[in-house]
């Protein structure tokens, strides 16, 4: 029963809405009614919510592809161990790969960025080159391992080859590494 404006009452049905027709009425309705100002600050916080969710889920993706390029540094750092006797050479390979994938040197792109001399540069990556650098080193690695390379030069050589073709793709998708505006600095994020 509900109470009518001429101080009787009436008997209605029952009506189950869907979450958007619920929203809708509430947003229509008169906000002086309990029920219609419950619905609005219900949907208000819900919203609200959804925005706070999505900003830690856009958050979560660089950290995210941050641990998996760190992972992915580890393995290649070992397979140069395994495969060459030594991983001295290590930063010297990761260091061509950076310079095949933006056309300049590492210590010109942490120049560039900003980023301290203490920190590496992935660490203020965009997420975009975060993942080219990890597919780039995942391919020199199971080439590595395929193709049995045992010296720095035959690793090396396969990484940029790798970097000069993730650039290229890059490139003609429109993007260019170099040109990219640094990150946020993941230790932040």
């Amino acid at each position: 029963m509900v109470n009518l404006g001429s101080g009787g009452q009436r008997e209605v049905e029952e009506i189950m809405l869907s979450r958007y027709a619920c929203y809708l009425v509430a947003q229509n309705g008169d906000p002086r009614k309990q029920e219609i100002a419950f619905a609005q600050t219900y949907f208000a916080i819900q919203t609200r919510q959804a925005e706070l969710i999505e900003q830690r889920l856009l958050e979560a993706e660089p950290i995210s592809a941050r641990k998996k390029l760190t992972t992915t540094e580890k393995e290649l750092s070992q397979v140069i161990y395994e495969q060459t006797g030594g991983n001295q050479d290590f930063a010297l390979i990761r260091s061509k790969g950076d310079h095949a994938l933006f056309g300049k040197s590492t210590q010109a792109m942490k120049a560039q960025w900003k980023v301290p001399d203490s920190r590496p540069l992935a660490d203020f990556a965009p997420t975009i080159i975060l993942k080219a650098k990890d597919f780039a080193a995942e391919i020199t690695i199971f080439n590595a391992k395929q193709n049995r390379l045992t010296s720095e030069r035959a690793i090396s050589s396969e990484h940029v080859t790798n970097n000069e073709a993730v650039r290229k793709t890059l490139l003609e998708r429109g993007i260019r590494p170099e040109s990219l505006p640094a990150a946020e600095d993941v230790k932040k994020v």
